[in-house]
């Protein structure tokens, strides 16, 4: 991930976030590629998903990374047939019901709604990726094809095979260890945040005028004040969702450059009527841009309008880091994670390429990567992961899950919360 982000941005030569076909044909000349121009149009056009004329970052790794490889489809589709039930093609509420009980689920509870309007939901979170691409809306109603784009784009996140395989196995427990003790799924009784309905066209409005406060933010607001006042506002525009914030971010974005800039997002903040001084917009746009570039990426804005996991996810995550902690030392090494991972049979190990231990840092590579990329925190890496690092981790993660009963499920499956597992977690089909 981190070498294809800084292949990204060397091609692009006026640091415009995207790539334009001047700057991809020049690319695939400088690495001596070998491609005739026919050929050159021919992988822009591919790379190009939504035909834009540019090529975006997502697009890029996207296509670099291309799908899933064999290995991991073949288990996809392991999880996709434990949830066919009945073999027809097609997952609907029918077969979720079987596997997934949402009468605790607090809106169901509360009697806000149905246990078919959740398991509706459940199901929209798997077609979201497919409906993006193809300008769809969803139907309740999985294809395999969807199923897979859904996991394509998770795969595309995450380097290390066995990982995703790890991942996937637990959470759907496909295997008889990862399936003892197993019932019907359900949520527990924390509610999660509300959603925000309908939606807006919010943009066509007269010249940007300077801004003025809303009642009740002082003019001397603290960056928390600020922030969690903006995210209020989104929210009350209509922003469900990741479709919703995906539609408030183009939106915004009116050169298409898949980036905010800063006249850009202020003229966002007048447009969606947030009610934030100029001070208080510039301190906004310090927050939204991350990475310190100048400019807003789409992560960045989705990062930090949905913020940091609530207390219940944060919690979970915790209790996930206390598990692989052995020693409690508050840092989880290569020690600890020796503990409760076997990388004897990673087929690099196998094949005499790579030591477990170097299998093993890889392992924790992933979780300080997102730490690491962010302001002041370049040189963070050092081999071990402290709570910090582990939250920002699962920040991430958290930001592109809408449900919180899905997060919860995955976590408690893929990091055995239940001690239903005895044995270490393996590589391929070790158990």
């Amino acid at each position: 991930m981190i070498g294809l982000q800084r292949t990204f941005k060397i091609m692009d030569d006026d640091n415009s976030k995207n790539l334009n076909m001047y700057e991809f044909c020049k690319a695939l000349s400088d690495y001596g590629l070998g491609f005739s121009k026919g050929e050159q149009q021919a992988i822009f056009n591919y790379f190009d998903v939504d035909n834009s004329g540019t090529i975006i970052y997502d697009e890029f790794i996207r296509a670099v990374r291309g799908p899933m490889n064999m290995a991991r489809k073949k288990i996809v589709a392991q999880a996709y047939k434990s949830l066919d039930k009945d073999g027809n093609g097609w997952v609907d509420i029918n077969d979720v019901r079987g596997v997934y009980n949402a009468r605790k689920h607090p809106d169901v509870i509360s009697g806000k709604k149905t246990e078919d309007q959740i398991l509706q939901e459940f199901l929209e979170t798997f077609e979201t990726a497919h409906s993006m691409r193809e300008n769809g809306a969803p139907d309740h109603v999985v294809t395999r094809e969807e199923f897979e784009e859904y996991y394509n784009n998770v795969s595309c996140s995450i380097d290390d095979d066995m990982y995703f395989m790890l991942m996937i196995n637990n959470a759907w427990k496909l295997t008889e260890e990862s399936r003892k003790g197993m019932g019907t799924k359900g949520w527990a009784n924390e509610s999660a945040q509300p959603r925000a309905k309908g939606d807006n066209n919010i943009f066509n409005r007269p010249a940007l005028k300077s801004q003025q406060k809303e009642a009740g933010l002082a003019d001397k607001a603290s960056e928390k004040e600020v922030i969690t006042h903006l995210r209020t506002k989104i929210a009350a525009r209509g922003a469900r969702g990741l479709m919703g914030l995906s539609r408030k971010f183009k939106i915004a974005d009116d050169n298409n450059s898949k980036t905010l800039d800063a006249y850009e997002f202020k003229k966002a903040m007048h447009d969606f009527r947030i009610g934030l001084s100029d001070k208080q917009v510039t301190v906004a746009f310090n927050i939204f841009d991350r990475d310190g570039s100048g400019e807003i990426s789409y992560d960045e804005f989705l990062r930090s309008v949905r913020g940091q996991m609530n207390l219940k996810r944060e919690g979970i995550a915790r209790r996930c880091f206390k598990i692989l902690d052995n020693n409690k030392s508050g840092l989880i090494d290569v020690n600890d994670v020796r503990q409760s991972y076997n990388a004897k049979q990673h087929p690099d190990v196998k094949a005499g390429k790579k030591t477990e231990d170097e299998v093993l840092m890889e392992f924790l590579d992933t979780f300080e990567d997102h730490y690491a990329d962010m302001k002041g925190h370049a040189d963070s890496r050092d081999g071990s992961i402290n709570m910090v690092e582990w939250l920002e981790y699962y920040n991430n993660v958290s930001m592109s899950i809408d449900d919180d009963a899905y997060f919860e499920l995955m976590m408690n499956s893929a990091w055995n919360l239940d001690g239903a597992r005895v044995t270490k977690k393996g590589w391929g089909a070790e158990y």
